[in-house]
């Protein structure tokens, strides 16, 4: 046995075991056919052997509610033949939650899967009060049961020696407390299924089950499932209703009562100790406090990327200049030296230097997710999103969009409603990602004053935290736009659960960190490497043999291109030079520091000192004299990369979630065109001012 998959309910510490057990041994893909995210890692133990573990999405139980849901039922039920299904499972359970974890644990050992049980968080449950007997709890379920604390990392070499160990297939006989005339129906329906289906007894078990339970899994079934059984499901259904059952939830109640009498059994109450979980969220839930509250963290987030990612920008930037001297030296002068130092290093150097903010960004998430603040900013928001048609929950994908829209559009699986799911996946591109960051901070560190607010306050964080804000602020006007209009539906209500606060894991933090660096370090020795060094050779050919380098710029093929789309961008202040940043960023949005670095380095390639920053402040029209940057077109352009759908990968991720290129289209039209409008308001207003 070599490949086993981890699996337990949201907030019960699985992935941090998972970063315990597997450290940076994984890797992240999509699974077959759709945009889950499938993670594996491998353990490596002490004799030098290894196995691979499958990190399962978090679910509360195999009756699948959403993507997520499904690849895990779908995976453990056997129901993709595509995906390996795991030797065994490795369930992480919420100590603190034993109850409500162990209904997930009774539906895997239903499956005959070989099983260890990972009870964590116990340092959680002793200090409410819970003491749970580990030893009877693991005689009951008839599998080993490993104690965890899983962001001390206590317990974590017991539970790898039990991996490396045998796995147990459960010994526990779980009776169903059913009326007999239910039992014997689901025990004719499993026969068949196994007869006429050719599904394992567990499978078939669990399907009966699901089948008898719900008019919902008919239409799921119906492709799988012969007309006669069909057609005796339906019979069935007509047969418990007339006899006054209540099919819909016979099989939960019967299933949460054996869960019951287990805890009833391991479970007993001990002293309390002071709750500082409830002691916070009075007042970080609080409907004043909680938004002062939510407000200065992320005021404190973006002042702090500009304050403490100076030092290693400024670094990384000495680092590609020293890069460039070196290989300058090397070259000698002409195409090939021009591209390699102006193109490729100087293109990809000035879109690496921000790495250091966006992993700030990432740090601060992560903190915020771990320690468990992110369930509260849901829950405080609850009150504004419900004003615009949506819930709380749908606020979590927004802000994972901070990061990046792509894994927020994936986060919106979590919602139940398709109306609610797809405007959240309409409206989450809004919210300023990881890939603005580096065109805000080029923008603001080069005309935004650095000056003091209030004696504390930095004008350049204020500016950047505007932009975030402005891109929540037409997300949630965009959502009540839609759910008004195109995407009607009632105010679904909001049930979320607030799990305790955690110091937050370094380990899962780094790791995270670690994955998004290489992420974007790829994507700079790809895509922005690849489209720097196209843009070098739009920009110097054709050549003339007169004409100073503004002259022959113009003349290039990408001058007389963007000169061709100026008349189009004009109205939004912009000149061509900034409209072809523009059109190269289409497929990713830091792309427009790469090209607008390549086509200033073209421009000043006599001058080999000077910062891209101060060649865009010393910029003149020529045929006017004055700067082509000003605050107001700076503040035009982040504007507009505020709300325009610059991403190709975006697009295509929201075509895979809603399997029609329909809604991508639509989304880049909206958008683009709420881009255009707004920035051109925002530059005729500040026209008046000057």
């Amino acid at each position: 046995m070599n490949y086993f998959a981890i699996i337990g309910n949201p907030n019960c510490g699985k992935t941090t075991i998972f970063n315990e057990l597997t450290g940076l041994r994984q890797k992240v893909g999509n699974y077959p056919g759709v945009t889950v995210e499938k993670k594996e890692g491998k353990i490596l133990f002490k004799d030098g052997t290894e196995i691979t573990l499958l990190d399962l999405p978090g679910t509360y139980s195999l009756t699948a509610n959403s993507p997520d849901e499904k690849i895990v039922s779908d995976i453990l039920l056997r129901k993709r033949i595509d995906i390996q299904r795991p030797e065994g499972i490795v369930c992480v359970v919420d100590a603190s939650n034993l109850e409500r974890n162990l209904y997930l644990v009774s539906q895997i050992i239903d499956q005959r899967f070989p099983l260890i049980i990972v009870l964590n968080m116990v340092d959680v449950a002793e200090d409410t009060g819970l003491i749970i007997d580990v030893g009877k709890l693991s005689k009951l379920l008839g599998v080993s049961v490993i104690k965890t604390v899983g962001i001390k990392r206590k317990g974590i070499d017991e539970l790898k020696r039990a991996i490396q160990g045998k796995f147990q297939v459960s010994t526990a006989v779980r009776q169903w407390k059913l009326p007999e005339i239910v039992r014997e129906e689901h025990e004719e329906l499993t026969q068949l299924l196994i007869k006429h289906n050719s599904v394992k007894e567990d499978v078939a078990v669990y399907d009966a089950a699901a089948l008898l339970s719900s008019p919902k899994q008919l239409k799921e079934f119906k492709d799988e499932l012969k007309p006669e059984i069909l057609d005796h499901v339906l019979l069935d259904h007509q047969r418990l209703e007339s006899l006054g059952y209540d099919r819909h939830s016979i099989f939960v109640k019967s299933r949460i009562e054996w869960v019951r009498s287990i805890c009833s059994e391991v479970v007993s109450i001990g002293e309390k100790k002071k709750s500082y979980t409830d002691i916070i969220d009075s007042i970080a839930t609080h409907k004043f406090w909680g938004y002062i509250i939510f407000l200065t963290l992320m005021i404190l987030m973006f002042q702090s990327i500009f304050t403490w990612a100076t030092i290693p920008m400024n670094f990384i930037s000495k680092g590609f200049d020293w890069i460039g001297y070196q290989l300058g030296a090397l070259i000698p002068h002409g195409d090939l030296h021009d591209l390699i130092i102006l193109g490729a290093v100087r293109g990809v150097g000035a879109v690496v230097t921000f790495l250091p903010q966006i992993l700030l960004l990432f740090l601060f998430l992560g903190v915020l997710e771990d320690t468990g603040y992110m369930a509260r900013a849901a829950f405080i928001m609850d009150r504004l999103m419900n004003k615009v048609g949506l819930h709380g929950k749908a606020f979590i994908p927004m802000l994972s969009s901070f990061a990046c829209a792509i894994p927020g559009i994936m986060a919106t699986r979590t919602i139940e409603n398709p109306r609610d799911r797809l405007v959240t996946m309409m409206v989450a591109p809004l919210m300023s990602c990881s890939a603005r960051l580096p065109v805000y901070s080029l923008l603001i560190a080069a005309f935004i004053p650095n000056l003091l607010v209030f004696g504390f306050w930095n004008l350049q964080g204020i500016v950047m935290i505007s932009l975030y804000m402005l891109g929540l602020v037409m997300a949630l006007l965009m959502a009540f736009i839609f759910k008004k209009t195109i995407l009607k539906g009632k105010t679904p209500d909001f049930i979320m659960e607030l799990p305790p606060y955690r110091l937050p894991s370094l380990k899962n933090i780094l790791i995270q960190m670690w994955e998004r660096s290489v992420l974007f370090l790829k994507k700079a020795g790809t895509i922005i490497l690849g489209v720097s060094i196209i843009l070098w050779f739009l920009a110097t050919y054709p050549k003339i043999e007169n004409g100073n380098p503004s002259e022959k710029l113009a003349h290039s093929f990408i001058g007389q291109a963007g000169q061709f789309i100026e008349p189009l961008m004009k109205p939004l202040g912009f000149d061509w030079k900034i409209d072809i940043s523009i059109l190269s960023s289409l497929l990713q949005r830091e792309v427009f520091v790469s090209s607008i670095s390549t086509i200033y380095n073209i421009q000043n390639a006599d001058d080999k000192t000077v910062s891209l920053k101060s060649q865009m402040q010393k910029d003149l029209d020529t045929s006017t004299g004055l700067p082509r940057f000003t605050i107001l077109t700076a503040i035009c352009i982040m504007v507009y990369y505020v709300l325009a759908m610059q991403c190709m990968s975006t697009l295509t991720v929201v075509k895979r979630e809603t399997n029609s290129w329909k809604w991508p289209f639509f989304q880049f039209a909206y958008m683009t065109g709420l881009a255009y409008l707004v920035t051109f308001i925002v530059y005729r207003v500040g026209l008046s001012f000057i």
